[in-house]
């Protein structure tokens, strides 16, 4: 049997959801390597939705998280609060401001953020059994209040957001946009990606490099 990776989506585009070309970047490498996937998101209505043509939010309109990550999963997905970890080897969550807007609320709290109920409790079952946890571009910001304090990340160099991660408890990494920092202790890879990322192929060494790193882990 093939190992099984579940890939936590937020939406679909970077300034409301998941950044688009992390998302097919990840499922592309996990098909290269012969990993089988599944794709999930929460039920709830997006933060906001923004027209990504004119970088604006468009009043009045709603969307939903699950339906709108349907479109990167080519109608292929389920429900977050239906991902059991015992189903699967590893997790990977792609960036895209979701994780900011939808998946927590680190866009408006910053380190006093919250993050959703149904997250922890998916990434929970991976913590605690072990299995590898593999986030990009934003969405290391989440794991101190996802997966506790003392943990290795990289969102690059930001340093707004590295500090934030440093007044939760974590501990950032600088990196480069092609590296991956990985906590293996805690069985944690992140990435810069688009945090960093000018073109679509430097996106695409840091998230092939995670990948391949999360296949390692999950063979020990």
């Amino acid at each position: 049997m093939s190992k099984q990776v579940a890939v936590i989506l937020s939406g679909c585009g970077v300034q409301d959801g998941t950044e688009i070309y992390e998302a097919t970047l990840t499922l592309l490498r996990l098909d290269q390597l012969g990993i089988g996937y599944r794709c999930f998101a929460p039920d709830i209505d997006q933060h906001d939705v923004v027209d990504h043509r004119h970088d604006e939010v468009a009043e009045g309109e709603r969307r939903n998280v699950l339906t709108e990550s349907a479109r990167l999963a080519r109608g292929v997905i389920t429900p977050l609060a239906e991902l059991v970890a015992e189903d699967f080897d590893a997790v990977i969550l792609p960036g895209g401001f979701g994780a900011a807007k939808n998946l927590s609320n680190f866009a408006e709290a910053g380190a006093d953020m919250v993050v959703l109920d149904a997250l922890v409790e998916a990434l929970a079952g991976f913590h605690e059994t072990r299995k590898p946890i593999g986030l990009m571009c934003v969405a290391p910001v989440l794991v101190p209040r996802l997966l506790g304090p003392g943990i290795a990340v990289t969102i690059g160099n930001d340093p707004g957001m590295s500090g934030a991660i440093s007044a939760m408890g974590g501990l950032h990494r600088r990196c480069a946009v092609d590296d991956i920092v990985v906590d293996f202790e805690n069985r944690v890879v992140t990435t810069p990606a688009y945090m960093l990322a000018t073109r679509l192929s430097e996106a695409a060494a840091g998230i092939f490099k995670l990948v391949d790193r999360i296949d390692e882990l999950m063979g020990l």
